[in-house]
């Protein structure tokens, strides 16, 4: 139980050092920051899934988030940074979250999200309220390119959203709500 433990402490410390932006960074350091972020994970999504570049292509939009989430017993936390890109104005609006649960699990895991709106409503929804409440279930055991964890797909409310696991180490199914709202020093 002790390795567990020191495992867990480990793996926590490595996530929120590699997910946090540079709190000294200007806004357009920042934000290429995050760009470079966005551009990185689609790769890895577009290698994995080869057909989601077209479906964003032809989107109304779509936002890529990184993300931290701690699940310990009954509780889960996380938060991140991202970024939404109308596809019909061209216009980036760059954004934050955070999120909570309740739900069985124990882990750390650092990953990243990528959703796609199919509509303008929704692309305007998560902007101006930013409220997504679901579900989820997963298993990942990660470490830069060691380990593996799935590309978890889900459609709701004219969303699909895909989520890549960087690195971690979780089981858990977690219920929870995720808030995100418009960084006012980034745009």
């Amino acid at each position: 139980m002790k390795q567990v433990s020191i495992l867990f402490l480990l793996t926590l410390s490595l996530i929120l050092t590699g997910c946090a932006t540079t709190g000294s960074a200007s806004p357009s350091e920042k934000r290429s920051l995050v760009q470079s972020m966005k551009s990185n994970t689609l790769s890895k999504l577009y290698t994995k899934k080869p057909d989601v570049k077209t479906q964003i292509a032809n989107s109304a939009g779509y936002a890529v988030f990184d993300n931290a989430n701690v699940n310990v017993i009954l509780a889960s936390f996380g938060g991140g940074y991202g970024v939404v890109k109308n596809n019909l104005t061209g216009k980036s609006t760059y954004m934050n979250m955070g999120e909570a649960g309740l739900g069985l699990g124990l882990g750390v895991k650092d990953f990243n999200v990528v959703m796609v709106f199919h509509t303008q409503a929704a692309v305007n929804r998560s902007i101006e309220h930013g409220w997504a409440f679901g579900g989820n279930a997963d298993a990942a055991a990660k470490y830069e390119d060691k380990g593996g964890a799935l590309v978890a797909e889900a459609i709701a409310d004219q969303v699909t959203v895909y989520s890549v696991t960087e690195n971690g180490l979780a089981l858990q199914a977690v219920l929870k709500g995720t808030k995100f709202w418009v960084d006012s020093e980034l745009n």
